[in-house]
């Protein structure tokens, strides 16, 4: 449960996230179920989720779209060892429930192919949005690339990885004047096994009229020893 002001009307209502436990109630639950109780009526308001079943279900309330009222976020958890989130973004400005962000249409948009290339490189890439990434795996090991590579790090045969739906998304502000929120989405890159952590990619999202717009994309790599 939250309190704030998410319809605008200068009076706090109050935000909960309902959900159901098999059992004694633990992280995990089902039919997850957002509702909103307007402060100055007490009318409450049913938001079902399409997605509504995982673990650590969660709300934050704060201001994405610009408007100077809080929005609505709900997160949770799939559980696994894909890692995958659940996401959904709601503003609630004059009792009318707006969808701002959807999960599914989020892995839809940002879906990206991996393939291994000659010379210990791995390409990143998605055609749909013109954007290529290469990430240098020769810091892996012999035993790892020996795997995949001859002794002159030519491909033995054709390799994939992947680039797993999102995992994790934060609301940041990136600007210290307001307290308008951006977010951070995190997608987990991996080689052929899903314990093969290539890198992630993170993509800053900001507001801008009607919808979320990438502001920066980008692949970050772990680091290694370098002794």
């Amino acid at each position: 449960m939250k309190m704030g002001d998410v319809n605008g009307d200068g009076v706090l209502d109050t935000v909960y996230l309902y959900g159901q436990f098999n059992g004694p109630p633990g992280i995990f639950a089902d039919n997850i179920t957002l509702v909103i109780q307007d402060g100055r009526s007490t009318k409450s308001t049913t938001v079902h989720l399409k997605n509504n079943a995982g673990y650590n279900g969660r709300l934050f309330l704060g201001d994405f779209n610009k408007d100077g009222i809080p929005d609505i976020m709900v997160s949770m958890d799939t559980g696994g060892s894909g890692g995958y989130g659940i996401f959904y973004i709601y503003s609630f400005r004059n009792n009318r429930v707006q969808e701002l962000f959807n999960v599914d249409n989020y892995n839809g948009t940002y879906a990206f192919q991996v393939h291994y290339e000659d010379f210990y490189k791995v390409r990143v890439e998605s055609s749909e949005l013109n954007v290529l990434f290469m990430i240098d795996i020769s810091t892996k090991g012999s035993d790892y690339l020996s795997q995949y590579y001859n002794e002159n790090g030519i491909l033995k045969n054709p390799v994939q990885g992947g680039a797993l739906a999102i995992g994790g998304l934060y609301p940041i502000i990136t600007d210290n004047k307001s307290y308008q929120f951006d977010l951070l989405a995190l997608q987990r890159i991996i080689g052929p096994t899903n314990v093969d952590t290539l890198g992630y990619i993170e993509n800053i999202l900001s507001w801008q009229d009607t919808e979320f717009i990438s502001n920066r994309l980008t692949v970050s790599v772990l680091g290694v020893d370098i002794k």
